[in-house]
């Protein structure tokens, strides 16, 4: 299978569906069946899923210790996942692991317990990244909220759900302006 089809089959995969199965720890994804859906999932010789989904909502994670690993022994090309489901969860943070998902362009983080706001920047490694939900955290309380992460993620068209309109990108660059200082260059001293 050359690239181009492998592209095209991932794309009209069903996800990998981890969704409501109590789980803990991300290594018991290794030892748990996925949910079925409507269509069978395809898998490659070696018995890992094409799919570019990945589907974590509704189990009791804290941490995502070892998802790397994991992702790998259940996905054939874990580098091309475009679609992360972790929203009704416990995490408290958003982990670095994710920003080494370049192809992600879907993160559900809804009904988590990530406290500052400050977490979102870790996204903005991410180059593909268009749809982001994270209402239901207790950063949602923080003002400025939606402005913040329209600013620090300018690419994202989609979030918690709402389409982002240009009035939302012009109100979130006015919000920057009045609240969020420059970074001011360092001037280098001489040294005599």
């Amino acid at each position: 299978m050359n690239k181009q089809d492998y592209m095209n089959t991932w794309v009209q995969e069903p996800p990998l569906d981890y969704s409501f199965r109590s789980i803990h720890i991300i290594q018991d994804l290794v030892n748990e069946e996925p949910r079925t859906g409507l269509r069978p999932l395809k898998r490659s010789k070696s018995g890992k899923s094409l799919t570019q989904s990945l589907w974590l909502n509704n189990n009791v994670l804290n941490d995502l210790r070892d998802f790397n690993q994991v992702a790998s022994k259940l996905l054939k090309h874990p580098e091309n996942l475009a679609w992360i489901d972790l929203s009704f969860n416990d995490l408290t943070s958003i982990d670095p692991v994710l920003t080494t998902f370049f192809n992600l362009s879907v993160l559900y983080l809804h009904g988590n317990s990530i406290q500052r706001l400050g977490e979102v920047n870790k996204l903005a490694v991410l180059p593909r990244l268009r749809s982001l939900t994270l209402h239901g955290n207790p950063m949602e309380e923080e003002k400025g909220y939606r402005q913040y992460v329209l600013c620090t993620l300018p690419r994202i068209t989609t979030f918690d759900f709402s389409g982002v309109t240009k009035a939302d990108r012009t109100t979130a660059e006015v919000w920057k302006r009045m609240n969020i200082k420059p970074k001011k260059a360092r001037i280098k001293q001489n040294i005599l």
